[in-house]
């Protein structure tokens, strides 16, 4: 099994939602609580500070990001570093902040919320589609792990805080919800929290557990398949890319953490092909 490779060695103080940019062959991840944007290219790295929390995108085109905030979902101009509010997001609710989020594959955008401290039940997951924002599921205490089968049959998230990750069944031509959730995984007996997570092309969940220090891999059935090691024990939310999407990119947390290289952000050699990720239509 390949080891984990150190991609930046810019620490983080809570590194989250990796995104390659699949026309730019280019990384982008946040660092939520220091208001940053972070991406490398062949230039070398290059970072945008805002004044509120970011967490999150999706890509639009090829100089146009998605960009998920404590307040709304903006577009972002990559040449400009400029972005505009596309929808409010909990702006009257001072408590929160968005937090794990990814693009779906009919062309809508799936953003979770969180209180800034982690407050019981203040969040909630979204889904911004066709110029509307609509609540699909409350009362969530940490939002994470939202991605979505290759198939379209079914979309996967977690409370993080009480240690399931969910199924959720999709209506094949809209992508809307049908039905309710079905646990996937239980972990909540465990050590750690399932945090992000990605599908790849195969339909296996790779999810990142803080506290583990590990990405792991599960069949579509929940059967564990393999499991990758990083050297933080706080990883964070992992993604698919690279030239043939075999690369896994993960971050992680500094916050809180004494591990030497605790908020890097990491990338491994899976020889696994991840999916592209999802155009999201303004």
């Amino acid at each position: 099994m390949t080891r984990a490779q150190v991609f930046s060695d810019t620490v983080c103080t809570l590194g989250e939602g990796p995104l390659w940019h699949p026309e730019r062959k280019q990384l982008f991840w946040f660092d939520i609580l220091s208001k940053t944007l972070l991406t490398r290219d062949a230039d070398g790295e290059h970072s945008w500070r805002f004044d509120d929390c970011v967490s999150a995108a999706g890509w639009v085109d090829f100089d146009t990001l998605l960009m998920a905030s404590e307040n709304g979902l903006y577009r972002f101009d990559i040449p400009s570093g400029q972005r505009e509010l596309v929808v409010p997001l909990e702006a009257d609710m001072p408590v929160t902040r968005s937090n794990d989020g990814r693009a779906d594959p009919w062309g809508g955008f799936w953003i979770g919320t969180m209180g800034f401290n982690a407050e019981p039940g203040a969040g909630a997951i979204y889904r911004f589609y066709r110029g509307e924002l609509k609540q699909l599921f409350g009362d969530i205490t940490i939002s994470n792990a939202i991605c979505f089968a290759p198939d379209r049959s079914c979309a996967y998230y977690t409370d993080t805080a009480d240690g399931h990750i969910l199924r959720q069944p999709l209506d094949q031509s809209d992508g809307w919800p049908v039905g309710g959730p079905e646990v996937f995984l239980d972990f909540s007996g465990e050590d750690f929290g399932p945090d992000g997570a990605v599908v790849d092309a195969e339909g296996c969940l790779w999810n990142a557990q803080w506290g583990a220090g590990r990405v792991a891999r599960y069949a579509a059935s929940g059967a564990l398949l393999s499991s990758w090691p990083l050297p933080p024990a706080q990883t964070t939310c992992p993604a698919f890319g690279g030239p043939e999407l075999t690369t896994l990119f993960v971050t992680s947390a500094a916050a809180d953490s004494n591990d030497a290289q605790a908020g890097q952000t990491f990338c491994i050699a899976t020889g696994i092909t991840g999916q592209r990720e999802y155009q999201v239509i303004l």
